[in-house]
C-alpha cells in the first residue's frame, strides 16, 4: 500500500472551500454535520481497528472527510451516499486528494435503508458517522443486510450511544439495545466534542463499537418473531410483559403461557430481560386457536 500524501485529508478551510464550492449547505432534515477536524477522523479508524486487508462501508460520506481516513487504513472503501451532489463530487475529491487509492474507492448513490448489496468483495467493517435522524435504523438494516460486517464503529448522538450500549436493567436499556446485541457484542468506544463539526451539532457525540456474534443466537423462532416480541415488550414500557405481550400473544393469558413456559416471570418488565430471554418468550409463542366448526353444510336444495 503506498503512503498517502501528508495533507490528503479534509482540514476546516478544505470542507468550507468544498462545500462553498458545490454550494453546499448541510441539512438537518438529514442531520448532516460534516467533520472538520484530521485527528479526529484518524482516531475513529484507529478506534475501529481497521486493518490493511479489510473492506470498508461507510454509510453517509458527506464531502469525504473520513472517506479518506478509512482509504489510508483499509484494502477498500465503499461509500454508501444519498445526497445527489455529494455523490456526485464526493469521487473527485478521492481522485484529487489521494490518487494512488482511487481505484480502491467505490460509490453507491442510494438510500442506505434501501441497499441490499454493494459492489466488490463483501464488506468486513462498517464505519459511518451516521445521521442522528436515521442512525438506528440504518444500523439495524447494515447487519442484517451484510452479515459479512464483523466489526462496526458508528459515531451517533451520545443519547443513542447511550440506549445502543445500555444492559439489561438500565433506564436507557430499551428496543436499540436488545436488537443490536442480536447481532453483535455493544459497547461504548469514546465521546466525540462538538467543535470538530461543521455546523457544531447542539448535542453531544458517542462512539459504539459493534463486534458480530462469533456463532448467531441459536433459536428455532425467526428474527421477525424475535424483533415482534421485542417491540411488544416496550411499546408500553411501565406494563408488565404479561399486559404488554397481550396484543402479540392474542390475550394477556396467552402471553403468561408464552412467558412462564420461558422461565420468565410474567410479572417482570421488558427493560430487565436480556436478548436470550426474548428468543425464548418468541419461542414458545402459541400457535392461534383453531375455531370451532361450525354447523355442517348441506349440500341439497332446501325442500319446498
Amino acid at each position: 500500500m503506498s503512503s498517502p500524501t501528508p495533507d490528503a485529508l479534509l482540514g476546516p478551510a478544505d470542507i468550507r472551500e468544498l462545500a462553498a464550492a458545490l454550494g453546499v449547505r448541510p441539512t438537518k432534515q438529514r442531520g448532516q454535520n460534516f467533520v472538520i477536524d484530521a485527528n479526529t477522523v484518524r482516531r475513529i479508524v484507529r478506534t475501529a481497528d481497521v486493518r490493511p486487508d479489510d473492506v470498508v462501508v461507510e454509510v453517509g460520506p458527506g464531502l469525504g472527510s473520513l472517506t479518506l481516513a478509512l482509504l489510508e487504513a483499509a484494502d477498500r472503501v465503499t461509500a454508501v451516499e444519498i445526497d445527489d451532489v455529494l455523490a456526485g463530487a464526493l469521487p473527485a475529491t478521492i481522485a484529487a486528494r489521494m490518487p494512488e487509492r482511487a481505484d480502491r474507492f467505490a460509490l453507491v448513490h442510494s438510500d442506505a435503508m434501501q441497499v441490499t448489496e454493494l459492489p466488490g468483495p463483501p464488506p468486513t467493517a462498517l464505519v459511518a458517522n451516521l445521521p442522528y435522524n436515521v442512525a438506528v435504523p440504518v444500523l439495524l438494516h447494515m447487519l442484517e443486510t451484510f452479515p459479512s460486517i464483523e466489526r462496526t464503529l458508528v459515531m451517533v448522538q451520545s443519547e443513542v450511544a447511550d440506549r445502543l450500549a445500555a444492559p439489561p436493567g438500565s433506564k436507557v436499556y430499551g428496543v436499540p439495545s436488545v436488537k443490536a446485541n442480536w447481532y453483535a457484542e455493544v459497547k461504548r468506544a469514546g465521546a466525540i466534542g462538538r467543535n470538530v463539526f461543521w455546523p457544531a451539532p447542539n448535542v453531544d457525540s458517542g462512539l459504539v463499537s459493534l463486534t458480530r456474534r462469533a456463532e448467531p443466537i441459536k433459536t428455532t423462532a425467526s428474527r421477525r418473531e424475535v424483533f415482534a416480541v421485542i417491540d411488544g415488550a416496550f411499546a408500553q414500557r411501565r406494563k408488565t410483559l404479561r399486559a404488554a405481550l397481550a396484543g402479540w400473544a392474542g390475550s394477556a393469558a396467552a402471553a403468561e403461557q408464552a412467558l412462564v413456559a420461558a422461565g420468565v416471570s410474567p410479572q417482570a418488565r421488558g427493560e430487565a430481560l436480556t436478548v436470550e430471554e426474548f428468543v425464548r418468550i418468541a419461542e414458545h409463542k402459541a400457535a392461534p386457536a383453531e375455531p370451532p366448526p361450525g354447523p355442517p353444510t348441506s349440500t341439497r336444495s332446501p325442500s319446498k
